[in-house]
């Protein structure tokens, strides 16, 4: 298997850019915290970091058509499973996890593998490296400082509480209290 996720490991590195607010940098994030709260919470790694390494495939595809990325990404994932005669019985399980992982998908996460997925990008939105990703995405999009702050006070303030496992939940709450600190501290300085 190791062989296998290490080619699925390149596949995914060409496809998406190497920064940015979800370049390979954020897939490579979230598959760390993927292997930590899984083997924490007794995942089938099988299935959770397959579907970690293909959960954003489809980004760029979704910012060029408006395609959502976990629908388009969730079919590229299995056209490369079954291409590389990945084990079938594991495929479904991959194909839900990347469905359901976007904060914002129609797909509720209904299995552990899933559920872990979800909690490590909504991780990977959080604390210090959610803020530098939120600033980097808002400058992608034209923005500045006040649209990034209402990122983070519209969903990033929203994240711990839709944390799935234990693990997580324990995460996220230290991540919590760290924007809770910065937002407090660029309204310090931005309004002395």
């Amino acid at each position: 298997m190791d062989d296998d996720i290490e080619k699925m490991r390149e596949h995914v590195r060409a496809a998406l850019p190497g920064s940015g607010s979800h370049g390979f940098d954020h897939t490579a994030r979230v598959v760390r915290l993927c292997e930590a709260i899984g083997a924490h919470e007794g995942a089938d790694m099988a299935i959770l970091i397959p579907a970690a390494l293909f959960h954003d495939i489809a980004r760029p595809l979704e910012e060029e058509t408006g395609v959502p990325h976990e629908e388009a990404g969730a079919q590229m994932a299995e056209t490369y499973l079954r291409s590389i005669h990945y084990p079938e019985n594991r495929i479904p399980g991959i194909i839900h996890a990347i469905r359901a992982h976007r904060y914002r998908a129609s797909t509720a996460p209904g299995t552990l593998e899933a559920r872990v997925l979800s909690d490590a990008d909504n991780l990977d939105a959080m604390g210090a490296v959610g803020i530098a990703r939120t600033l980097l995405q808002a400058g992608e999009q034209g923005g500045g400082i006040p649209d990034a702050v209402d990122h983070i006070q519209s969903k990033l303030l929203n994240l711990r509480g839709r944390m799935y496992t234990e693990t997580a939940r324990h995460i996220a709450g230290e991540r919590h209290a760290f924007l809770i600190a910065f937002l407090a501290a660029l309204d310090g300085e931005m309004h002395p």
